[in-house]
């Protein structure tokens, strides 16, 4: 570290042991930078970092509820907009559930008015602080308390929303997606979309000890095997180009799978479709990014 270097997000959180979340928060405001509004939607970051009379935060920090952190943004950047302070930094940090679900549309209406906004989903697949419940970005199979496998059930039914191709598809100038397993590529994808005007999407992902159910020491290695399976897919898109920044190692998705305990129930057919849906979506992504 330089000498004199503030980190902009302070230890003494009270986030779970090996939670990916606040790996993923320094990373992202070392790249940011102390010149930084954060703007955090309910969720397990906001629960764990704002604990009265205390905080993580050293930079100017609004709580935003659950549905309102595109819009909350908005409003922060047309008002430094108004006070001609257009070099500082609006960050949206965010969970799935207040991205994919009950924050999408607020989410919509900022990428929709063009606000110069960069909104961060840390994705932890499912809604962790509320009791462990499937959102949209639920993978296919998994357990959740909403989601069980039973007689007429495999766990979730569906399959994750592809919110990244919505943002780009409505017209957000650059997204991205990322892993809590490659905190580089956290880092200068956030510096890369700090420099581009307009409304930016990254989404992390970020496994979680409690609801996928395994060793916290284990949260890095499993970021990184969910991309090196192809489970997780690194790429960026910019003004509707799509560009690949990480290819699978060509891993078997059991590997990835049999590691969480929220996986235990599915059975060799089941990974079998899961590998098959893999492969398909590998292939789909590479013929969207020669287009």
């Amino acid at each position: 570290m330089e000498e004199g270097y503030q980190s902009c997000f302070f230890q003494g959180h009270t986030s779970c042991a090996g939670c990916g979340m606040a790996i993923i928060i320094r990373h992202v405001l070392n790249a940011a930078g102390p010149n930084t509004v954060v703007i955090n939607t309910t969720s397990c970051s906001e629960i764990a970092t704002t604990n009265w009379p205390f905080t993580s935060w050293p930079v100017p920090y609004i709580h935003a509820a659950f549905e309102t952190g595109g819009s909350v943004a908005s409003g922060v950047e047309a008002a430094l907009k108004k006070l001609k302070k257009e070099k500082v930094n609006v960050i949206v940090i965010a969970g799935d559930g207040g991205t994919y679900d009950i924050g999408l549309q607020a989410l919509s209406g900022m990428v929709d008015r063009g606000h110069n906004v960069l909104y961060i989903c840390y994705d932890n697949e499912c809604y962790s602080n509320t009791g462990i419940q499937r959102s949209s970005a639920t993978p296919y199979g998994a357990w959740t308390t909403t989601s069980p496998p039973g007689k007429f059930s495999i766990g979730n039914p569906t399959t994750k929303k592809p919110i990244c191709e919505m943002m780009a598809v409505q017209g957000a100038v650059y997204v991205a997606t990322s892993s809590v397993g490659y905190v580089n590529d956290i880092e200068a994808k956030v510096k890369k979309a700090l420099t581009i005007k307009g409304p930016k999407f990254m989404l992390i992902h970020q496994p979680c000890t409690q609801s996928w159910r395994y060793d916290p020491s284990k949260t890095v290695e499993l970021g990184k095997l969910a991309v090196e399976t192809g489970m997780w897919i690194m790429y960026e898109i910019e003004n509707g180009n799509m560009e690949i920044t990480m290819e699978p190692k060509g891993k078997k998705v059991d590997e990835y799978l049999k590691a969480q305990g929220r996986f235990k129930h599915i059975t060799a057919k089941e990974i079998e479709e899961i590998q098959k849906h893999v492969d398909s979506e590998w292939k789909r992504y590479k013929k969207m990014m020669k287009k």
